[in-house]
Parts: C-alpha cells; structure tokens; sequence
C-alpha cells in the first residue's frame, strides 16, 4: 500500500516544532533581556496558537487516511477526515493573517519618522487583513448547508465549493503580501552600513522571507498538480473524498506545504526579536572582532523605544573633556550611551544592526538632482543622483532613454499577450464577440483613471522613478490576478484582471512617454520617442508568436487555461524585480523649475495667442483630441481586422493570424522609418503625410477585395506607426511647469480605445465589414484636425518646429578661447528635419562659450590682453553693462 503519510507527517511536524522553539525564544528575549513586550509579539503568540490547531488538523487528518488512496482509507474514517479537512482549510488564512499582521506592527514601531514607509505598510496591512479575513468567512462557509463538509456523500440539496479552486484564487493575495513584507523594508536596510557579520545576518534574515514566496508558489504547483492528475472538471473537485477523486491522495503534499509555508512564516517574524538574546548569550556573533566601537554596551529592542544600562560614570570624565582627546579612547561607545539614553523612537537601524559611521565622501554628497537622494546599497554601491535630463546632450541622454524603453517592451509584450489569453478564453467560456470587445475595453479603460488618479499625482511629487516602481507593482499585481480568474473561469474576474493591467501600464505610459521626450534635447523628441515606441511594437509582435506557437497553444480547457498563469506569475516576478532595481538605478529627473526656465527661452513663441488663447495650450487641447481619435482608429481596425481579412479575402493560403503579425510587423518597422525620416522632415509635416495616408488607404480598403484590400490595410498600419509619438511629443513642447500635468492628459486620450469597436461591431453586424471601416476613416479624420492646424498657422509653426540645442546646459567657467559669435537659439529656425537645422552652437558642450564669474581675469578678445575685474566707479559699470548687453544679443547662450 503506497502512502504519503510518512512524509507529510514528518515534514510538517519538524517544521512546527522549529517555529514552537523560535517563538518560546522570542518570548525568553523580550521577557528576560529587553523586559517589555509589544503587540506585535501578542500577534505573534495568536499566530503560534491558530498555528498549533491548524497543524494538528493535518496531523490527524494523516492518522485517518490523509496521503492514503481512496480505496485504502476505511469507511469508518472518512467522516473525522473530512472534518480534520474542514479545520485545516479555515484556519490557514487567519495563521498566515496574524503571521504577517505581526511583522507589519512590528515594521510600524521601528519606523517614527519614514511617512512613506508607514503608508506603504498601512496599505498592506489593510490588504492582509482585508483579504485574509474573505478568504476565512469564505472557507467557513464552503459548503451549504455548513453540515455538508463533514458529510462522506454529498446530499441532492447540497452545495460545496471546490477547495483546490479556493485555494488557487486565493494564491495571489498571498504571494503579493509576501512579495511587499519582503521588500518593504529593503530602501531601508541596503542604505545601512554594518559590520560584515551583521550584513551576513540580515541578508540571511530576509532571505527567508524570500523563501516563504517560493514555498507558496510550489504549494501551488501541487495543487495544480493535484487538479490535473484527476483529468476532473475543477468544479467537480470537492473536499470530500467522493467517487474517484482521492483527494486524500493528491492534496496531502500541498496541505505539507500549507504547514511548511505558515510554519517558515513564523520563524522569519521571530529572527529580528532573537538580535537582544543572541548579543547577550553570544557577542561574538554579532560583532566584528575588528570592529572599533566600544564592546561594553548593548542595546535592546523594546518596540517601542530603547533600554539600555546606564552609563559609567567615572571620576576622570567631565565635561571639558568631551571635546578632548581623552573621548577617543572611551570610543564611540558613550556617544552612543548618552544618544540612546535620551528614550528617543529607535529606527529599524538601530534594532537590527548598529550601524558603522559612513565616510565622509565629499563626491557622494553632491545633488546633482531634486528628488531623490544618494542610494547606497549595503556600501558596496553608492550611486549619485544623475543631471537634470533636461541638461542631457544626444550622447549623455543614451543609456537612461534605453533603460526606460525596456519599459516600453515591456507594456508591448503585455498586450501581445494579453491579446492572444483574450482569445483563448474566450474559446474556453465561449463569449461571443460583444464580451470580447468588453475585455478589450476593460484593458483601456484603465486608461482613463489610471493616469489622472495615480500617475499624475506620484509623476508631480515623487518623479519619474516612482511612477515607473509604482505603474510595474500595479502592473504586476494585475499580471497575478489572473490566476484566479482563469481557475474560476470567470468573465467579471478576467475583466477586473484586464482593468489592472491596462491601469498599471497607463501609470508605467504616463512617466514613459514624456520621459523619452524630455531626456535629451529636445529637437530630437520625436525621434527618440518613435525609436522607443518602435521597440514596443517589437515586443506586440513578438509576444503573440511567442503565445500561439509556444505558451498558448495547447490552451484548449479550463485545466490549460491554468497551466497557462505560469506565464504571467513569471511576468508578475519580473515586474517586481524591475521596480526594485529602478529603485537602486540612477534615473534623471525633470524638476517643475527647470521645465519652466527651457519653455521661457521661447516665452514669446508660446505665449503668442491664437483666436485669443496662448497658442501652447491650444496645442495642447488638439494634441489630446487627435491622440484620443487615433487611438480609437488603430483600436478599432485591430479588433476588425480578423473579421475584415475573412470577408474579402477568404481563400487566403495564410491565416488571419499570419496577416495579423504581418501588420504589426509592419507597423514596428514604420516607427523606426518615421524616426528615420525625421532627420530630413519636419515632425509636422511627417505628421500630415501620416494622417493623409491614414485616411486614403482606409477609404481604399472599403472598395477592394483580395490581396488588393489585404495590401490596402497593411499600408494603413504603416502610415499610421508613427503619428503616436509625433502628436505627443509636439504637443508636450512648451508646457512649462505643467508638462507632467500635459503628459496626463494626453495619455489620457489612449483611452479612446474603448469605445469605438462597439461602434465599428455595430456597423458590421448592419452592413458588412468593408462598410464598417468608414467608422475608422472617421476617425482618423478627426484626428486630422491637429496636423492641420500646425501647417495652417504661423504662429503654431513657430511653436512647435525645434530649434537646435535647445536642452539646459550646465554653467561652465569662461574660456579663454575667442567665441565666434552666432545667433541666438530660438532665431535659428529650421528649414526641414534635424539634418537641415544650422547649428547655432557645437553639439559638443565642452565647446559652448561659458559664463563670466565673479572675481575671475576677464580676456579681451580684441587684444588678448589679461586684465582684473574691477567696479571702482559708476561709469566702469555702466560701461561694462553696456558691452556686457551688446555681446548678450549676440551670444548663442540663452537668456
């Protein structure tokens, strides 16, 4: 007789007893060393409680037949098994509940005065409690009525939710929970500097908590398992052993590594409280034998505060001698006496390790930017805070704009994907093509909330940085929420999944674009905007191929449809790790201030006034209009274009897949030929070409067939590639301090993708698939609006044509070298793309004539002649104003 009894029992046993002795531990160090005890420990000592009753729930459910087939498990068992089953179920939530809710308390005593840490753990704390106190009320009440979980045959009027599927929809609550306990605390603990001792202790610490995600995930993977050995529909898996499911069988190892998972929670939020008792019992395991500080005082976490002996006072210390030599040889040890003895909130600093003093490292505290200060990580990286990226020539803005496209990979390769499981589940639920453009504009309507409720307000105070952390955590969450969604089957579920996606990559596409726009100079906005865009039209190419032949493709029921969040936990990692190495990488910011002083150098060019509005904000507001009708044009001839293609061109060898990855192929490469073009043409008109394109190829398609139609709607797909970032870019120039505030809005207009498929679907089902494309050269028409208005206008044209070199520059000392003088900047127009602009200064900053300085020899460059500063009377100064003005109107350095 096989059995899993042995390993389940000696397993989870082992494991309690651990955490039994790591609690008992913490409890001998808060009474005996620290003599106080907080709430956290209470927590702590609720969650060892439930954890006692949950774990001998399994242990007697293995004494009755849990690891055992059906068929070797007496009859007479069956009913204590199910109830052992029942017990188990509904106190796993509220042990891993208390688990974390105690950490989380236990991070709010360390931390007084880190408001942004605070919130964050508020936040996840509200979601613990809230989401774990659900998932209880739902597993108590599993079964209707409540009696029928005990019972060994299910009655004609009973009802039981399936467990696995309870299980599986709960997972991504838990893995997001562990996933923010785990890195909340790391800005905190990597700016620390410790004795190497110490860091090895808290890497070792927290990577526990690591592991309790990984345990999470494989205990996933056996129920998973545990549904697919059955070959059973997951609605028909009950938690009763019932015909030929055995379940005993196969969810024993995942009720192991329930206990194995509750249990290593326990012991990882019991280490930190152990630092009091091991520095009493065993110094030398803490402390660095090298380490220079006075041994004599230790210092024990209360919670809430500090306890420490008091100080030695001795007959040789006074007062006049704190500033004397004789301090050094009493160490650092009673500055920190007399520091700790004055009952201040102690910082996680100070619990967890006692941090060495930092070098003075003059390079490592220059700002160099306005949001964020210099990150160390655990002092083997000290990383400064790069320039401005309004201060970025061509070469210096490379590597950041490369960085941030891998963002724009990123959101492409979601919504190839998201694309692809869109039409996969609707094979599986069987949803007609009304809910399958409700998913699509659930996606998009993340669009219209996520940038103004989110993006907005995170992009205005914390900068480009945090909004890219804050858009991948949001995105990845979404990414995990479909895991219960596909267990479920559930169309409102994998709606709200679709929602949390498209908010999370609206908050990620709200610092994205104007981020590309901004780093460099910004004559070549557009095209490093388009460069960027093209790699995201790489990655919705990619993605779908990588979907249908290889993740996707056996995508047929309810099982692989769950098979298939593999793929998007995976995503859901990568996001998170993303955010965490955004946060540790140096991102240049753009402050309000600096926006303002580039926009006035054209001050009179903004502000000019057509039809009696400054001409940037009337930029502006058609700039969102044709952002909101192209986006909705491009929607709706995506979701068409299978039901276009199988009307005019039915015969066709290839699928409509193929033509599929065959227009986006097309579209990513007419980004980068628009980035390309660029260099030659003016963005505007690039942009009337494309919107005149558009339209025609769009009218031509509704009066062909065949191939002929085919190669009408793939011409549409290039000449519409690189309207996107042309409009955005034109119509962020010269905004001033309210760039962040216009990037917003014109994300915003993203959104017209929801609602114009409906309209294109009606004109379908009403007259054919050819006729609803007038609902596409409507749109595009509309949104023709704005490239006419920037060729039309001669005020518009002066606005929004780049100048050469227009990006802030940094403030060098004079050189001695004669200057040749040039016009100013904002006079220099250009005659077409960036190649014809004449160059009123030297790309190369290095060569820029630089400003006077105060006090320093003044060269003639008349005479070469050396000779000092001086302003010894009212007629010298008038007339070096005078001089000073003339070579002011002539210089190219901008006022």
């Amino acid at each position: 007789m096989t059995s899993r009894r042995p390993a389940t029992l000696g397993v989870s046993i082992t494991l309690f007893v651990i955490a039994s002795v790591f609690v008992a531990l913490r409890f001998i160090s808060r009474i005996f060393v620290v003599r106080r005890i907080g709430l956290h420990d209470y927590l702590m000592l609720l969650a060892w409680i439930i954890d006692f009753g949950f774990s001998f729930a399994l242990f007697y459910a293995t004494r009755y037949g849990l690891g055992l087939h059906s068929e070797d498990i007496p009859p007479g068992n069956e009913s204590a098994l199910n109830k052992a089953n029942y017990a188990f179920t509904v106190l796993y939530n509220p042990a891993l509940m208390a688990v974390k809710t105690s950490i989380l308390v236990f991070y709010l005593t360390l931390t007084r005065n880190q408001k942004v840490f605070r919130w964050a753990n508020y936040i996840t704390l509200g979601v613990v409690n809230a989401a774990g106190f659900a998932l209880t009320m739902i597993n108590v009440f599993q079964c209707r009525p409540l009696s029928a979980a005990f019972r060994t045959s299910l009655a004609s009027d009973s009802h039981c939710t399936d467990i696995v599927t309870l299980y599986l929809s709960s997972s991504p609550v838990n893995i997001i929970t562990d996933l923010a306990i785990l890195f909340l605390p790391m800005p905190i603990l990597t700016q620390m500097r410790l004795p190497k001792k110490q860091k090895i202790i808290l890497i070792i610490t927290f990577s526990f908590g690591f592991f309790v995600a990984v345990v999470d995930v494989i205990r996933i993977a056996f129920l998973q398992k545990a549904a697919t050995s059955r070959q059973l529909a997951l609605q028909s898996i009950h938690i009763q052993n019932v015909g030929t499911a055995d379940f005993s069988w196969f969810a024993s190892l995942s009720f192991m590594w329930s206990v194995v998972e509750v249990n290593v929670s326990i012991i990882c939020g019991c280490v930190p409280s152990l630092k009091p008792l091991v520095a009493r019992l065993w110094p030398k395991l803490i402390k660095d034998t090298n380490d220079p500080s006075d041994p004599t005082p230790v210092w024990y976490a209360t919670g809430e505060g500090v306890t420490v002996p008091p100080p030695a006072v001795t007959p040789s210390s006074s007062p006049a001698d704190s500033g004397g030599s004789k301090q050094s040889q009493t160490g650092s040890g009673s500055a920190s006496t007399r520091r700790r003895s004055s009952n201040m909130p102690m910082t996680m600093l100070d619990f967890l390790g006692h941090s060495e003093p930092a070098p003075q490292d003059v390079e490592s505290h220059t700002h160099t930017g306005s949001s964020y200060p210099n990150i160390t990580f655990f002092d083997f990286v000290n990383m400064k805070n790069p320039e401005s990226m309004l201060k970025l020539n061509n070469r210096e803005s490379i590597a950041p704009n490369a960085l941030t496209t891998l963002l724009f990979f990123l959101w492409g390769f979601a919504y190839g994907l998201l694309d692809i499981l869109n039409t996969q589940f609707q094979t599986v639920v069987n949803l007609d093509s009304w809910h399958s453009l409700g998913l699509h504009g659930a996606y998009f309507g993340g669009y219209v909330v996520g940038p103004l409720l989110v993006g907005r307000p995170v992009l205005k105070i914390w900068g480009f940085k945090s909004t890219f952390i804050t858009g991948l955590c949001i995105y990845a969450c979404g990414a995990l929420i479909f895991w219960p969604s596909a267990v479920l089957t559930s169309t409102a579920a994998f709606t709200v999944s679709n929602f949390i996606v498209g908010f999370g990559l609206a908050v990620l596409e709200t610092a994205g674009n104007p981020f590309i726009a901004l780093c460099g100079p910004l004559e070549n906005s557009e095209i490093r905007l388009n460069i960027s865009q093209g790699v995201q039209a790489v990655g919705s190419v990619l993605s779908p191929l990588l979907a249908k032949r290889v993740l996707f493709k056996d995508v047929q029921d309810v099982a692989s449809l769950v098979n298939v969040q593999w793929t998007y936990l995976g995503i859901a990692l990568f996001d998170v790790l993303l955010a965490v190495a955004f946060y540790y990488l140096p991102i240049p910011e753009a402050s309000d201030e600096d926006l303002e002083e580039l926009a006035n150098r054209r001050r009179d060019d903004n502000m000019t006034k057509v039809i009696g509005i400054p001409v940037v904000w009337l930029t502006l507001a058609l700039g969102v209009w044709s952002q909101f009708f192209y986006v909705a044009g491009q929607e709706v001839l995506a979701t068409s274009l299978e039901r276009f293609i199988t009307a005019v061109y039915p015969n066709s060898s290839l699928g409509t897949f193929d033509f599929l990855t065959i227009g986006h192929s097309v579209f990513a490469i007419g980004r980068f030929f628009a980035a390309f073009t660029q260099w030659f043409l003016k963005p505007r008109w690039i942009l009337m070409v494309s919107y005149i394109g558009m339209i025609v190829f769009s009218v031509l398609c509704m009066n062909t067939t065949g191939s002929t139609a085919i190669a009408m709607v793939m011409m549409v797909y290039l000449f519409e590639s690189g309207a996107f970032s042309i409009i955005f870019a034109i119509s962020l120039r010269g905004t001033a301090r309210h760039t962040k505030t216009a990037a917003v809005f014109l994300t915003m207009g993203i959104s017209g993708g929801v609602y114009f498929p409906f309209a294109e679907y009606a004109a379908y089902n009403a007259r054919g698939a050819s006729y609803s494309f007038c609902v596409i050269v409507a749109l595009f028409a509309a949104g023709a609006i704005f490239p006419l208005y920037l060729n039309l206008v001669p005020a518009v044209k002066k606005q929004v044509d780049p100048v050469p070199n227009e990006y802030l520059r940094r403030h060098r000392r004079r050189s001695r070298a004669p200057v040749e003088i040039m016009r100013r900047e904002k006079e220099n127009r250009s005659v077409g793309g960036v190649l014809s602009r004449r160059r009123s200064v030297v790309s190369n900053p290095d060569h820029l004539p630089d400003l006077l300085i105060a006090g320093e020899t003044h060269q003639s460059p008349v005479t070469h002649e050396v000779k000092p500063f001086r302003s010894s009377s009212s007629s010298q100064i008038n007339s070096q104003h005078s001089h000073d003005s003339s070579r002011q109107r002539q210089s190219p350095i901008p006022e």
